[in-house]
């Protein structure tokens, strides 16, 4: 098993989406950064992702989620209507992946930025460096269980 990150922003797409709805698979789509997709293309059924909120007042970790169907072609990078539609993706040769997800669970509270960098485990993650903005990362199994034993 691998563990992973994904952020998102909470008005788009939160873990009270998942928990809302704990049986039913959410398309994690609309990455437009390369090395995120590429890390998206190595998730296998079964890996652990930290849902991670950003761009919003309370800025962390909120919980778990789990991989239900490996990379596959994100249909909005064909969608016309979509803000993340791609003219220059092909159906026959599309650029951009998605994922499916399902809910595992919601942390009783968030696990915010200042404390993740204050765990020696996360010391070389991308996520406590200064300037990083992918949207997903990949997590070691000691960097996660660190991470849950603050939980």
């Amino acid at each position: 098993m691998q563990y992973w990150l994904m952020k998102t922003e909470p008005d788009e797409c939160s873990i009270d989406d998942f928990a809302t709805k704990p049986d039913q698979v959410i398309r994690w789509d609309g990455v437009r950064n390369y090395q995120a997709r590429n890390f998206m293309r190595n998730m296998a059924i079964g890996d652990e992702v930290f849902i991670y909120h950003s761009s919003c007042a309370k800025i962390g970790i909120v919980g778990v989620v789990r991989v239900t169907r490996t990379a596959y072609p994100d249909p909005t990078q064909f969608d016309a209507e979509s803000p993340y539609v791609d003219k220059r993706s092909k159906p026959d040769n599309s650029r951009w992946d998605a994922v499916d997800l399902q809910f595992v669970r919601k942390f009783a509270r968030i696990i915010s930025l200042d404390e993740l960098k204050k765990l020696t485990e996360l010391t070389d993650n991308p996520l406590v460096q200064k300037g990083n903005r992918l949207s997903v990362i990949p997590f070691s199994k000691v960097e996660r269980d660190s991470i849950l034993a603050k939980v």
